[in-house]
């Protein structure tokens, strides 16, 4: 990354982040970090773990809304302020704006789920849902910008970049050990300001940055060979085509290393990161888990900052999670056993299955869909393992009594 001097004339400098520090002190959560040994032994690196999802609406973004609301003067206070967006951003600033006692209106699109236009309304803000996508409401929202209110930008403003630099500021006074930080990346608000404190404070840690392969909008705005931004991931803090023109510029000078994970593994880390630590991370947040372990040889051995960002994750997206993982560590499985459809033949086939140690969870006969004898059935078992070695155990001992049994996949 570059040094300091490099840092000099460009739209936020330590400066900045320090006195964005002493701003948003006592009214923004100082998050506890530390080193989590069983990450360190899996991920093959040292992993000091940042907590900002312990902030009071669960993510990082306070830091900006509370230092960009604070800026405001009598008169743009008095007329309120607006801000686009259907996540931890729009929260923060219904919270900050509250606390301060600014009039806010967020825009949401109008396929935002109920809960998240509920929380945003109970912090005290006014919501207008309009528009089918970001797009739309950002339009509405600059209606509201042309009748007087103030915009609160998520990431494209100085302000706010100062904010979410303060996470750096707390991390390197906590560990000064660190060979790297790595955080999420969508708009670039965060790496951006990480990236300012770094060069000021740390230029011996390098700053790496995570995107989600379906929206590589950093890379991309600095000339990486990915595809274009666009499709659904379960990172949705960071599903942002195009970065800002002020963090693609602090980005552009400060050269922060940019990693892409693919889908998979953001979803494998909010799992990792729940059974290990027991605390709840969204999809963006466990972006950079992902980049640890897709991209184990680049930090192993070294020690290595990850800022949890957020903990926003919708409960039913965490039990699929949850559930989906078990799957692929091989402890849950679904087997396919073909069975004479007669009286005891299930009570056989269950005991063998029960004396090779497995939990059983389900039982689903299937006869008409499927291309088999009258006389016959196909039964789906799914059933707890211990790992994917009993797993295996399981099937080769219901083979062994007779059986004709297969391993279903995900897919089928």
């Amino acid at each position: 990354m570059s040094s300091a001097e490099d840092a000099r004339d460009l739209p936020v400098t330590i400066d900045d982040v320090e006195a964005a520090a002493k701003t948003i002190a006592g009214a923004v959560v100082r998050t506890p970090s530390a080193l989590s040994e069983t990450l360190s032994d899996i991920l093959g690196c040292t992993v000091v773990l940042k907590f900002e999802g312990f902030q009071f609406t669960a993510a990082y973004k306070e830091r900006g809304a509370r230092n960009r609301l604070a800026a405001l003067d009598a008169g743009e206070r008095a007329c309120g302020v607006v801000a686009v967006s259907a996540g931890n951003h729009a929260q923060a600033v219904a919270r900050h704006a509250h606390l301060l006692g600014i009039p806010a209106t967020i825009v949401m699109p109008v396929t935002t789920p109920f809960v998240k236009v509920a929380r945003t309304r109970h912090l005290g803000a006014s919501v207008e849902l309009n528009g089918a996508d970001f797009a739309g409401a950002l339009a509405r929202g600059h209606e509201l910008v042309a009748e007087g209110r103030t915009l609160v930008h998520p990431f494209d403003d100085p302000l706010v970049v100062a904010g979410q630099g303060t996470v750096a500021l707390e991390v390197f006074e906590d560990h000064d050990d660190l060979d790297a930080i790595v955080v999420p990346v969508g708009g670039g608000g965060l790496v951006s300001g990480v990236a300012v404190v770094a060069a000021a404070k740390a230029p011996h840690v390098e700053v790496v940055g995570v995107q989600v392969e379906t929206y590589p909008g950093m890379v991309n705005a600095l000339g990486g060979l990915v595809p274009p931004a666009g499709g659904t991931t379960m990172a949705e803090g960071i599903a942002v085509a195009t970065p800002g023109v002020v963090t693609e510029q602090i980005v552009r000078a400060l050269r922060p290393e940019l990693l892409v994970v693919p889908e998979t593994a953001v979803e494998d880390a909010v799992a990792l990161v729940l059974e290990i630590e027991k605390v709840v991370v969204e999809g963006a947040a466990a972006a950079a888990i992902a980049a640890l372990a897709v991209h184990r040889d680049r930090f192993a051995g070294r020690t290595v900052g990850v800022v949890l960002t957020g903990a926003n994750i919708d409960p039913r997206l965490l039990a699929s999670v949850i559930e989906r993982g078990l799957v692929r560590s091989g402890r849950l499985a679904r087997l396919r056993v073909a069975l004479d459809d007669r009286p005891g033949a299930l009570g056989a086939l269950l005991t063998v299955v029960g004396g090779a140690g497995a939990n059983l969870l389900e039982v689903q006969h299937q006869r008409l869909f499927a291309d088999i004898p009258a006389r016959a059935a196909d039964v789906d078992l799914v059933v707890e393992c211990l790992d994917a070695a009993h797993r295996d155990a399981i099937v080769a001992a219901v083979e062994a009594a007779g059986y004709r049994a297969r391993l279903l996949s995900m897919a089928d």
